[in-house]
């Protein structure tokens, strides 16, 4: 494989993170996010959730499992019964264990008023990006977002 081909297939040649999740309701955004993501090798593993009290079961089998956290966490802000920031609500409620091992990166499509602001002034959100992911956006986190 040549040099140019390793750098198409990856960011800098290594896979960057262990484990990330994304909580997305829409399968087309799950579908993109993970194939960009593997196109890259952005993570070993992918942890797709398609709402978010299926995320906070998963984080909260985790500990119970003692089981290694996501490294990230894309999360979408409009999702039917739970939406985003209701996620955060409950995720507030986690053991510090995994707060402070986690870093959550907020998507979406199209913002409603006060949702940006909303979004930035909750502690947890360290970054909030326009769907859908792309190879500009993944090397945008590996030089902003140090896990």
């Amino acid at each position: 494989m040549t040099e140019k081909m390793q750098t198409e297939n990856n960011i800098d040649g290594t896979k960057r993170y262990k484990k990330v999740m994304v909580i997305d309701d829409t399968f087309v955004d799950r579908f993109i996010a993970e194939k960009i993501m593997n196109q890259y090798g952005f993570a070993e593993e992918i942890i797709m959730k398609d709402s978010a009290a299926g995320a906070l079961e998963y984080l909260t089998d985790c500990v119970k499992n003692n089981e290694a956290f996501p490294q990230l966490i894309f999360l979408d802000i409009r999702m039917p019964g739970m939406d985003g920031f209701g996620f955060l609500e409950e995720y507030e409620k986690l053991p510090a264990e995994i707060k402070s091992n986690c870093i959550i990166i907020m998507l979406y499509t199209l913002l409603q008023r006060g949702e940006r602001e909303k979004a930035e002034q909750n502690p947890y959100v360290k970054m909030i990006l326009d769907k859908p992911l792309d190879k500009e956006k993944l090397e945008m986190l590996f030089t902003k977002i140090n896990p």
